[in-house]
């Protein structure tokens, strides 16, 4: 019996299904980098004894299954790489926003710990600051008097030194002065560093005003010196004679004859400088040789009587006197030594005392005569 049309055509449609059952290689998580070949499995198929496809028609399905196969992972492969880029692009604008911020922060600004620029504030701290100062300069000026005028004249010169100790650690006392003294308004702008200053101003100012107290017209704590050199000179009754050696070293030494002494009046003259009363001081002069020591004080009219005569005079090798008083004002000092002073070495001791302001001013000075008989 042969079969209807219908019924052939039903047949031949249900009989040209190919059936796939393999898994494909591109259905793992990973995209292919080529498009997928069918394995053996997926390539056997069976029409039920119908005439068999044509293999040319069966590769052109194939290739037209490789190429829209081909076009999804190239599709799946481009959007990961757009969301790729996009990534990279929003990590690169997050790097800039830092690199930004890092850029700002080194310029200046808020950031670095500078606070904007208040016109008012900067007013307030301003007076604050001079407040402090004169505040400071009259707190040492206080303690510069008290040191001058209340402990130096209760002070002996050999504790001097707490004069200068006592006013400069009074800097500690700075800051409870400010406590005491200023109002609220301007606490609230000192810091550390107002104290470190206020102390530099207190320290320089005390020495200033110390140096400046203690000298003329003031004060006077320093004892005259020695206005040029002192000289050894033999009145014999005519003329006056020095000695060609200097006093420099603190020594002269005179040769005489051999009848071994210094004939004559030896005499010792200087003068003394001073800044202040330099006719106010008193000399005393000690003289030893050998086991022997006198005290001699000084002649107050020998310069007097005898100005010409020293301006006039000469030394042993014909030179001129050495000038012992350089200014009008220089006080002037002659101590007859003895006369006919024997060989040997004499010692000369020199005390110089004034009445100074607050203290008594002494100085003393240590000087040799040496008297060597001459081998001519």
């Amino acid at each position: 019996m042969n079969p209807r049309p219908s019924d052939v055509s039903d047949t031949a449609r249900r009989l040209h299904v190919i059936r796939l059952p393999c898994r494909l290689p591109y259905e793992s998580d990973a995209p292919p980098t080529t498009p997928p070949r069918l394995e053996s499995a997926c390539g056997t198929y069976s029409l039920n004894n119908a005439e068999d496809l044509p293999v040319e028609k069966l590769k052109i399905r194939l290739k037209i299954f490789r190429s829209l196969h081909a076009l999804t992972v190239v599709r799946r492969f481009m959007v990961d790489l757009q969301t790729a880029m996009a990534a990279a692009a929003a990590e690169r604008k997050q790097r800039s926003g830092a690199a930004s911020q890092e850029r700002k922060v080194r310029r200046s600004g808020s950031n670095l710990g500078i606070e904007a620029f208040d016109p008012v504030k900067h007013v307030k701290k301003e007076k604050a600051d001079t407040a402090s100062m004169w505040l400071v300069f009259t707190f040492t000026i206080l303690v510069s008097l008290a040191m001058r005028y209340v402990l130096m004249p209760n002070t002996s010169q050999e504790k001097s030194d707490i004069l200068y100790l006592m006013p400069l650690s009074a800097v500690i006392l700075i800051p409870q002065v400010h406590r005491m003294v200023m109002p609220k308004s301007y606490q609230e702008h000192y810091t550390k560093g107002t104290w470190f200053k206020a102390g530099f101003l207190h320290t320089f100012s005390f020495l200033a005003l110390a140096f400046l107290l203690v000298n003329p017209p003031f004060g006077d704590i320093v004892a005259p010196k020695l206005a040029s050199e002192w000289a050894i000179a033999t009145d014999n009754g005519t003329d006056l004679l020095f000695n060609e050696d200097s006093s420099g070293d603190g020594e002269i030494v005179w040769f005489v004859d051999n009848d071994g002494n210094l004939s004559g009046d030896v005499w010792l003259l200087f003068g003394l400088a001073d800044n202040v009363n330099s006719d106010g001081a008193k000399v005393v002069v000690e003289i030893s040789h050998q086991t022997s020591s006198d005290i001699i004080e000084s002649n107050a009219t020998f310069w007097e009587e005898n100005g010409e005569r020293i301006a006039s005079s000469n030394t042993t090798d014909n030179s001129s006197a050495p000038e012992l008083i350089p200014h009008i004002k220089d006080q002037s000092f002659a101590i007859l030594l003895g006369s006919d002073l024997a060989s040997g070495e004499h010692r000369i001791s020199v005390t110089i005392t004034e009445e100074g302001d607050p203290w008594v001013n002494t100085r003393s000075y240590d000087w040799t005569l040496t008297v060597v008989e001459s081998l001519e």
